[in-house]
Parts: C-alpha cells; structure tokens; sequence
C-alpha cells in the first residue's frame, strides 16, 4: 500500500518535470509563423514607402516645372523678341530656377540637374514659346505629373525604353493615356512647353 501512495507523487512530480521541459522555448513551427508575420510587415512597409517617395517626386516635379515657368514669363515680361537667349545660365543668373535644382558650370557650359539625376533644360523655341525638359523621370512620377496639367501648350514625352510616347495638345490628360505615354516602368524626358 505504501507503494502506491509513493508512485502518485513520483508521478506527479515527473509530469512536472516532462511539461516545463516541453514549454521551455519555441518550436519550429511557431518560429516560421513569427518569421512570416514579420516578413507580411516589412513588404508593407516597403510597399508604403514606395508610394510615399513616388509621390514625394511628383510634388517636387510639379513645384520645380511651375517655379521656373513663372520665373521664365517674369523675367521675360515686357519682351518684345519673345524668349532670346533663354538657358540655364542665364536663369540661374537671374535666379528665376529653383533652390532645389542645381546648377554647376557657368555661361553656355552651365547645366542643372534634376532630383532623379536627370538633366534640366530650357531652351525657346519658333513662336514666343519656351521649353523646359526633364530627363530621366522614372515612369511612375511621369504618369503623375502628366495628369496634373498646369497651363501648358503642350507636353511631349519620350521613354528612354519600350514604347509609349506622345505629344499632348489636349488637356486634362487622363491617368490611362498619361500610362499609354510614360509607360509602366524606366524613365521618361518630359518637355513641356508654354507661352
């Protein structure tokens, strides 16, 4: 009798023993589980940073077109010849391009350089018009920019690879056109041109 009552305890104390054993760390199936989530998490904190940046380079786009195009008319107000000798040089001069676009070189050999590593230019053209050109705007902010129309005459664009392209007269433009003219990835030259 005595033997039982000392195998209940016995028992009982290796039951114990064998379940803090068995809870003493993760199994392998918990750690795969926990590794997903997390993977879930940092796609969609990628995803969300792409757009915000996508986004962000589209408002810097749409401020540094429209900053010059009122720096150009400002400073050739008045003008009867139209936009002679309009160029770089001579707006970074003037200081009509924006703070947010450098410009390195002076004269005829300065240059300005877009946030996408593209160059800028703005040239005049027949007719008292002027165009700026942005090279190497990726796809995504191309098709942005290119629906939020300002007052424009019109907007030529050109990808650098795999079709697409256009000149458009007619505006607003539609976010499926604007995607048939940029296209759907690499970057594009984007001119657009006003009076």
């Amino acid at each position: 009798m005595q033997s039982k009552t000392m195998i209940g305890p016995i028992r009982a104390g290796l039951m114990r023993h064998r379940s803090r054993h068995a809870q003493r760390g993760a199994s392998l199936l918990e750690a795969i589980a926990y590794l997903g989530i997390a993977a879930i998490v940092v796609i969609g904190a990628v995803a969300l940073l792409n757009g915000a940046f996508s986004s962000a380079g589209t408002n810097e786009l749409a401020e540094q077109v429209n900053a010059i195009q009122a720096g150009v008319k400002k400073l050739y107000m008045g003008q009867t010849n139209g936009y002679q000798d309009i160029g770089v040089s001579t707006l970074a001069a003037a200081g009509a391009l924006p703070s947010t676009i450098p410009v390195s070189g002076t004269g005829t050999t300065a240059t300005a350089s877009n946030s996408f590593g593209g160059s800028v230019k703005v040239a005049s053209t027949a007719g008292n018009t002027f165009t700026i050109e942005f090279d190497d705007v990726p796809s995504a902010v191309c098709i942005n920019a290119l629906t939020a129309t300002g007052s424009w005459t019109q907007i030529q664009v050109t990808p650098t690879s795999g079709g697409g392209g256009a000149t458009e007269t007619a505006f607003p433009i539609t976010p499926s056109t604007a995607t048939t003219d940029c296209g759907s990835s690499g970057t594009d030259t984007m001119i657009w041109t006003s009076t």
